[in-house]
């Protein structure tokens, strides 16, 4: 199943983004440290090269992701020119606010405050964190906070303090998603909207991936002795371990994926990155479904 997500509200927010990108400095760009290449919007990428602007990139839910991947993608991102980064986590949004609006002065030094503000636009896709970080800098509630993709739709200025403003966009999706494996990773993490995806097909994508890059962390939490087995057989065990049962002895396949999104957007199962500087984590399931990888279809997963 190819996943795909572009919500009308996105064209308009595309050529908002491109008129105002001439008027301002810099970019902050906000990313998931769990996929910071996933995340990173082609069409912002191109729009800021077309117009020359520096980049902040702020790898958001640092907490969530593997701290050594982190770290990883750090030193890649630093090669890139004219470019500064910085990790944050939920602890961090009021105590490093400091440090973001120092980096957005060093990369306009000519950008004085008083008369001549730093103007930086920030962006970044649908619920990464993009709007808590905003009321961070502006130490009150300005944009809202939800857990759905897509609550922001329109821009909005911001006055900040020591001199900068801020022009908050819509968080933006690219018109076509070209990789499967981007599409469920991009489900898993809570990006894309929740109309868009099947959350048993995300969470037998899930399963099967975990167990090839990260088994520990499935291992003991869904008791699964065997983690070679295929997809279908570790999803109906995990499901049997979470007590997602009906009547019949059948599994109730639906309530479990549910329960293995939550786990792994709430670091239930620890730390984890889905993807790597080095595309080391890029050869997962193939570009197939994962019903498909595991032999047959996914509501088959609920017969006993």
């Amino acid at each position: 199943m190819a996943i795909q997500w572009f919500p009308g509200h996105m064209n308009k927010a595309k050529k908002q983004i491109a008129d105002t990108m001439a008027k301002v400095d810099m970019v902050i760009e906000v990313l998931d440290a769990r996929l910071p290449r996933i995340t990173t919007n082609p069409l912002i990428h191109e729009l800021r090269l077309h117009r020359q602007r520096p980049s902040l990139k702020i790898l958001n839910k640092a907490d969530l992701a593997d701290p050594a991947v982190t770290a990883a993608w750090v030193r890649h991102f630093k090669q890139e020119a004219e470019t500064e980064v910085i990790t944050l986590d939920e602890a961090g949004k009021l105590r490093d606010t400091g440090k973001v609006l120092a980096l957005c002065r060093k990369l306009v030094p000519h950008r004085t405050g008083g008369e001549k503000p730093v103007r930086a636009m920030i962006l970044g896709v649908p619920n990464v964190g993009k709007s808590t970080l905003i009321n961070a800098l502006a130490k009150r509630k300005l944009a809202k906070v939800a857990d759905t993709p897509g609550v922001t739709q329109s821009q909005q200025r911001i006055e900040l303090p020591e001199g900068t403003i801020l022009v908050d966009t819509p968080g933006m999706m690219w018109p076509k998603i070209n990789s499967n494996n981007d599409g469920y990773k991009l489900a898993l993490s809570g990006t894309i909207g929740r109309n868009a995806f099947d959350a048993v097909d995300v969470a037998w994508y899930a399963m099967g991936w975990l167990a090839l890059h990260y088994p520990e962390a499935i291992r003991t939490r869904y008791k699964l002795p065997d983690l070679s087995e295929p997809g279908d057989v570790l999803f109906e065990r995990a499901a049997r371990a979470l007590g997602c049962v009906q009547s019949g002895n059948r599994i109730d396949a639906q309530k479990a994926a549910e329960r293995i999104l939550v786990d792994f957007r709430g670091a239930v199962l620890g730390r984890i990155s889905l993807e790597r500087p080095d595309n080391s984590l890029d050869m997962d399931l193939g570009e197939e479904d994962p019903e498909a990888a595991a032999g047959e279809a996914a509501p088959e997963a609920e017969q006993p």
